[in-house]
């Protein structure tokens, strides 16, 4: 009788569940809500929601009843770590072996399809995300908007934000930055621009977003636009080299993935790409499969199952 395996992703978005069997063959995928907080408001309840929605569209998939549904090991990847979540998690869901985890180690293991590498993640925040073959892991940043996150999203914005407030006080070179964020938030100058992105009107991923006018602005001639891409490539790759240098050997083969829209800047991602190939023997590469394969991945090698990867989904390009 073949065993059942559980695979989640659960994002700030929504919620992925993928099941398997002991054949290493996916049967089923199913999507639920975002369940990144479950101590604010209703946070419990669409957290539980999240999690039975997804579970009950992929035992549905698979053609499982949902109440017979018992899994040999399950993985389960959460945004925001799984300290708050393992005990919900243990009581929601029926399985032999547990492995409850951040969102980064799953992301990992998807993108590398499970072999040793770093993922190096910009997104509205950065870090990195390193496991060589001895299964050992490493990390570098992640520290948030305030002390870290380099190179990510808001911390690009935070840049064009600060060149354009110099810019305007006559201390800073000339930047096309100052304009071109005035006209997208109607803000009257770069001095109301900063006191706007203080506000609760203006949430982190939202200032992040503003990022893509700086690869525009780049895109475009700008120098100060392309030296605030340049050293955030710069900083995203110095994060790739310290997991390196933590966990794999000097020579030994890593493969390194870009995870995150921040890379959809062709600029910063070529300077990136240009910097990991200093090290010979780092192997640039796109991630192979998403977060929810990640985890489904890390369920059946707590078993030992070789699995069959063809119908598993990709990471999205």
């Amino acid at each position: 009788m073949s065993q059942y395996f559980l695979g989640v992703d659960g994002g700030q978005s929504s919620t992925t569940a993928i099941i398997g069997n002991s054949e290493g063959s996916v049967l089923g995928i199913g999507k639920g809500g975002p369940c990144n907080h479950i101590k604010t408001g209703d946070g419990r309840v669409k957290f539980e929601n999240a999690i039975l929605g997804c579970l009950k569209g992929a035992s549905s998939q698979a053609q499982i009843p949902f109440s017979e549904l018992h899994f040999r090991a399950a993985c389960l990847g959460f945004s925001g770590g799984p300290k708050d979540k393992e005990d919900l998690v243990r009581q929601m869901v029926s399985a032999e072996q547990f492995e409850i985890t951040n969102d980064g180690l799953i992301a990992l293991v998807g993108a590398t399809g499970g072999q040793p590498g770093i993922i190096v993640v910009s997104g509205t925040g950065s870090i990195a995300y390193g496991r060589n073959s001895l299964g050992e892991l490493g990390r570098a940043g992640g520290w948030g908007y305030i002390f870290g996150d380099e190179g990510g999203g808001f911390d690009i914005t935070r840049e064009a934000v600060r060149a354009s407030l110099r810019m305007e006080e006559h201390w800073g070179p000339s930047t096309s930055l100052r304009a071109r964020l005035i006209d997208a938030t109607g803000a009257s100058d770069a001095n109301d621009l900063m006191h706007r992105f203080y506000t609760n009107d203006y949430p982190r991923p939202l200032i992040a977003s503003y990022s893509k006018l700086v690869d525009e602005a780049a895109c475009e001639g700008d120098m100060v636009a392309m030296e605030i891409l340049n050293r955030a490539a710069q900083q995203l790759a110095s994060f790739a080299m310290s997991v390196r240098r933590a966990i794999f050997h000097p020579g030994e083969v890593a493969t390194v993935c870009p995870v995150g829209n921040v890379y959809n800047s062709i600029i910063l991602r070529t300077r990136f790409e240009m910097l990991i190939g200093l090290e010979d023997a780092n192997i640039f590469a796109e991630p192979e499969y998403g977060p929810a394969s990640g985890a489904l991945l890390e369920a059946w090698r707590s078993a030992g199952i070789a699995p069959d990867k063809r119908f598993l989904p990709k990471a999205e390009r």
